[in-house]
C-alpha cells in the first residue's frame, strides 16, 4: 500500500495529466495496490502513455483539459473522484504564457465544471507552494492560513494562485464537491530532472548574496502517498506538502561536494536582463526573487489533520535525488 493506511473505501477514479512525472508514479502505485481504494481507474493525458504505464486494470483515454469532453468521460465511467494533475510545471521550448494559462487555469476550470455537472464526490488537486509567492515579507514558515499572493511575473506562481481562487469559489458555492488541495513543495525523487535540479547540477550552484534561499523538498513518493490517501479516507481541506526541515543553497552545494557561487542581486538581475534576450539564458531578471525569497511551507496540518507524515525529510529527499542522479557530486 502507498502512504498511510486507508480504510476500505473504494472509488471510481479519473486522473488528469496521468502520463506526466507525478501522474505516472501515481498510476504505477495505484496499479500495484490490492484494489482497497479503487474499482475503476481512468488515466487521461494528451500524450500517449509509455508501455510501462499500460498496466492491467488501467483504462487510458486521450484527453486535453483545454478541450470539452471531460464530463462525458466522467459520466461514462461513473467517476466518483478526480485527481487533477494536468499542469505545465517546466515549460518546453516554444511554450507561451497563453498556452500555460490555458492548461493551468482554464483547464482547472473545465475540470471543476465537469465534476459539478456529473456529481463527482471528491476533487483532489495539486497546487503549489509557489501560490504563496516569492516575497521579501513572507513569514519564516507559511501555513495554509497565509494569503496566496503569487507573482505575476512567474507564470506558474501566478497561475497556481488563480487556480486556487477557482477552487475556493467552488468550495463556497458547492460544498457538496469535497476538495483536497495540496500545496506541494519542491518535488525530488530518483529520476527528477527539471529546471530546479539543473540549478543544483551546476559546477558552482548559483546563490544570491545575502539570501539563505531555504528550499523545502518533498519525496515524490510522499506526494503519491498523499494523493492515494486523499481518494480514500483523507479529510477534505487544504494542506502544505513538504518534508520536515529546509536546506539552504550553501547546504545543498556542500552536500554535493561543491561551493555555491554568491552574486549580488543587482548584478545577477543585470546579467540576466542581458543574457535572456540573447538566448544565452532561459531565465530573466525576475528569476532573482525565485532564489531570494523561497516560501517555506509548514507541514503541521498535513501531519495532524490530514494524517500523513512524510517518510523523508527535506534533506533525505535531496539525498535520494543526489544519490541517484549521475554527475551531481564534485570530484574535487
Amino acid at each position: 500500500m502507498v502512504g498511510a493506511p486507508a480504510a476500505r473505501v473504494t472509488a471510481r477514479i479519473l486522473v488528469t495529466g496521468a502520463a506526466g512525472y507525478l501522474g505516472s508514479r501515481l498510476i504505477e502505485a495505484l496499479a500495484a495496490e490490492e484494489r482497497a481504494r479503487w474499482e475503476t481507474l481512468v488515466a487521461t493525458d494528451l500524450r500517449d502513455p509509455p508501455e510501462r504505464l499500460r498496466l492491467p486494470g488501467i483504462t487510458w483515454v486521450g484527453h486535453d483539459v483545454r478541450r470539452p469532453g471531460l464530463a462525458a468521460l466522467l459520466q461514462e465511467h461513473g467517476v466518483t473522484a478526480v485527481i487533477h494533475l494536468a499542469s505545465i510545471v517546466t515549460p518546453g521550448k516554444g511554450s507561451t504564457r497563453d498556452l500555460e494559462y490555458a492548461v493551468d487555469v482554464e483547464g482547472t476550470r473545465h475540470v471543476v465544471d465537469a465534476c459539478l455537472a456529473t456529481g463527482v464526490r471528491r476533487l483532489v488537486v495539486t497546487s503549489s507552494g509557489a501560490a504563496y509567492g516569492y516575497h521579501p515579507d513572507n513569514p519564516t514558515r507559511l501555513t495554509e492560513d497565509h494569503p496566496l499572493r503569487g507573482n505575476v511575473e512567474f507564470a506558474y506562481s501566478d497561475h497556481k494562485r488563480q487556480v486556487e481562487g477557482i477552487l475556493a469559489a467552488c468550495r463556497a458555492t458547492h460544498p457538496e464537491l469535497e476538495q483536497v488541495v495540496f500545496r506541494v513543495g519542491t518535488i525530488l525523487g530518483e529520476h527528477t530532472d527539471n529546471q530546479i535540479t539543473a540549478l543544483f547540477r551546476r559546477p558552482r550552484p548559483l546563490a544570491v548574496r545575502g539570501a539563505a534561499s531555504p528550499f523545502v523538498f518533498v519525496w515524490d513518493r510522499d506526494v503519491v502517498g498523499c494523493l492515494a490517501r486523499a481518494i480514500a479516507d483523507g479529510p477534505p481541506g487544504v494542506y502544505n506538502v513538504a518534508g520536515d526541515g529546509t536546506m539552504t543553497m550553501d547546504e545543498i552545494a556542500a552536500a554535493m561536494g561543491k561551493r555555491a557561487r554568491h552574486l549580488p542581486p543587482g548584478l545577477l538581475r543585470a546579467a540576466l536582463a542581458v543574457l535572456k534576450p540573447l538566448g544565452l539564458s532561459r531565465y530573466g531578471p525576475e528569476q532573482v526573487a525565485f532564489l531570494q525569497y523561497r516560501p517555506v511551507l509548514d507541514n503541521t496540518r498535513l501531519k495532524t489533520v490530514f494524517g500523513y507524515v512524510p517518510r523523508k525529510t527535506t534533506r533525505e529527499a535531496f539525498e535520494t535525488w543526489a544519490g541517484a542522479a549521475p554527475g551531481v557530486r564534485s570530484e574535487g
